[in-house]
């Protein structure tokens, strides 16, 4: 199994999708440990007389309407994206496993009052659990990512529970018992380390959705503070003015943009990476190709 696992990254770099997401996450959160100890101006420097600047020299992206250098806000608003994220993904992951051993492990009246909240759960979208909680509590940071984090967690318990199941009734979880574990030990020796591919693809879907809800709560005014930098916010900043000056909107839209596409695209070919039965299955529907015919 370990080698299996130590073999899932060069697929996965061999692919020309899953080398885009690797190396744009990569950037991106590179971007953000650097802005930690240093950006090409500080944040709250604005000059008037250099407002609407065009990309080039200090300004390598230019300002906006307040003279403020995009590349740091860029940078700034990559800190908090990596921050959502991160956040989400560990919310998720502990109410994911948390919902699918208590749906999978318990007795048979527990087991199905879990499904049933479960399905109850997942009528409410991610995005309008943000947005209630976000009216609620306020303008926040982990409002957003506990949202997320709750949304995403429901939907990661559904996806796992039936992967489960499987596990759980396998060989090597039977003989586990027979040799006397407890179900504690059984699921931290052998149940969690053999669903563990499906949590990590679930996981960089979840990254994705948090980032994409960060920023369009922040663009109406329900997700970050205003001492928190934000793509969403400084696109719905600038968005006024893009008959002005296109550019100062394109910045943090193709930020955005870059790091969501990037994050699904990751999950899909991690899917398909740690899933060797959907490669056997993809490749038997491909077509077989033509016959060549030589005279």
């Amino acid at each position: 199994m370990s080698t299996q696992r130590a073999g899932w990254f060069r697929p996965l770099w061999r692919s020309t999708t899953g080398k885009f997401g690797v190396i744009v996450v990569a950037l991106v959160a590179l971007t953000a440990l650097v802005s930690l100890f240093w950006t090409p101006f500080p944040p709250e420097l604005a000059n008037v007389d250099d407002r609407w600047l065009g990309p080039g020299w200090p300004h390598v992206l230019g300002t906006d309407n307040a003279g403020r250098d995009m590349l740091t806000h860029i940078m700034l608003g990559a800190r908090t994206t990596v921050v959502v994220a991160i956040g989400a993904a560990v919310i998720s992951t502990v109410i994911g496993i948390a919902l699918a051993c208590l749906a999978t492990l318990t007795t048979r009246l527990v087991r199905e009052a879990m499904a049933t909240l479960i399905d109850v759960l997942l009528a409410f979208p991610v995005l309008i659990i943000a947005a209630m909680l976000a009216s609620i509590a306020g303008q926040s940071l982990w409002v957003v990512v506990f949202a997320v984090g709750i949304g995403f967690g429901v939907n990661m318990a559904r996806v796992t529970r039936p992967e489960l199941r499987r596990v759980l009734s396998s060989d090597y979880v039977l003989a586990g018992k027979a040799a006397g574990l407890t179900t504690s030990q059984n699921v931290f020796r052998h149940v969690l380390p053999n669903i563990a591919p499906v949590y990590i693809v679930q996981l960089s879907w979840s990254m994705g959705v948090a980032v994409l809800a960060e920023a369009g709560l922040s663009y109406i005014g329900f997700g970050a503070s205003a001492n928190d930098p934000s793509w969403g916010r400084l696109l719905a900043e600038t968005q006024a003015f893009i008959n002005i000056h296109p550019l100062a909107v394109i910045w943090p839209g193709l930020a955005i943009s870059l790091t969501v596409l990037a994050l699904n695209l990751l999950g899909d070919k991690l899917r398909e990476t740690t899933d060797p039965t959907l490669s056997q299955r993809m490749a038997k529907a491909m077509p077989a190709p033509m016959p060549t015919v030589t005279a």
